[in-house]
């Protein structure tokens, strides 16, 4: 019994648990951020009571989707991942996984979370699966290493989950469901940007082309930062002119809005470790306190 799962897991083998293994090669915490997201949307596409099967049907297809795409990124840049320091313990680069195992789990959740979709939600939220999955490992990846251009096709895939929610609780596609897409897309763009700031030598190293790469003094990747940040303000308050939510989610998406700009304009000004790594952190509480103020101030609800 010990023989076989050595031989599956691949060298060393004791010193880390499965369920550590797994949830690095599905990305949990990413996975966990998808699945807010994707809750946010399908609450604020629901109409009448809430359709709890259908929610859980749509957050397992889309859990599974998800993890089978973050596995397959991983056996597809596992190389790269070894010459990173952020990405050297990933179960592949540090040698916990062998990659065939991890090409299977990739594909068995990829057929899994869009039988799930499509099964058992609807066929539209099956596609714009399909189409997030597709965008984020046929197109994204390979981009990241050709192009600084990689940051916003990747913004795409990441924004669709709200989207996937609305779809799957209304059953077609909306301007309404549209605006919550607007808002994670401006969002990542900051998001990831004072990533790549913080890890420029790294992804050098792993021959990624993100844009610090082309951007040694970090005016261009700050000063992009900072647009998208502000342009997440008036974005922002689309969700409340468009009467899905009140006074409450307005005023705090505003706040939210100016606050994380703030953090965005410090940035463009002193270009340092410091303030890309405040950005960053303000960028993780951003997202969920909007989806929380939208949910608690629904419009009809």
């Amino acid at each position: 019994m010990k023989a076989t799962a050595s031989s599956v897991l691949g060298r060393p083998v004791f010193d880390k648990a499965w369920p550590g293994i797994l949830s690095e090669l599905v990305k949990a915490r990413l996975t966990s951020l998808v699945l807010l997201s994707t809750s946010a949307g399908f609450y604020m596409g629901a109409t009448g009571p809430l359709d709890f099967v259908l929610l859980i049907n749509c957050l397992a297809g889309t859990g599974l989707l998800a993890g089978g795409a973050a596995a397959l990124n991983q056996y597809w840049d596992q190389d790269a991942d070894a010459r990173m320091q952020r990405t050297s313990h990933r179960p592949l680069p540090s040698n916990h996984l062998q990659p065939e195992l991890a090409l299977l789990i990739g594909v068995l959740g990829t057929g899994l979370g869009l039988l799930g979709l499509g099964w058992g939600v609807n066929a539209a939220a099956c596609w714009l699966g399909a189409i997030t999955w597709a965008v984020y490992l046929l197109i994204y990846t390979p981009l990241k290493r050709v192009t600084p251009l990689n940051t916003v096709v990747g913004a795409i895939p990441g924004a669709l989950p709200p989207l996937i929610g609305w779809t799957a609780a209304r059953g077609f596609l909306s301007s309404e469901g549209w605006t919550l897409f607007a808002v994670q897309f401006l969002w990542q763009v900051p998001h990831f940007l004072a990533i790549a700031w913080l890890y420029r030598k790294d992804y050098a190293r792993a021959g990624f082309v993100m844009l610090p790469a082309v951007d040694p003094t970090g005016r261009r990747t700050s000063c992009c930062a900072e647009w998208f940040a502000l342009s997440l303000v008036p974005v922002g308050l689309v969700p409340f002119w468009l009467g899905q939510a009140g006074w409450v989610y307005a005023i705090g998406s505003l706040g939210c809005g100016l606050w994380l700009w703030g953090r965005a304009w410090k940035f463009a000004r002193e270009r340092t470790e410091f303030y890309a790594r405040r950005l960053f952190y303000g960028s993780l509480l951003y997202l969920p306190a909007v989806w929380l103020l939208m949910i608690w101030d629904k419009v009809g609800w």
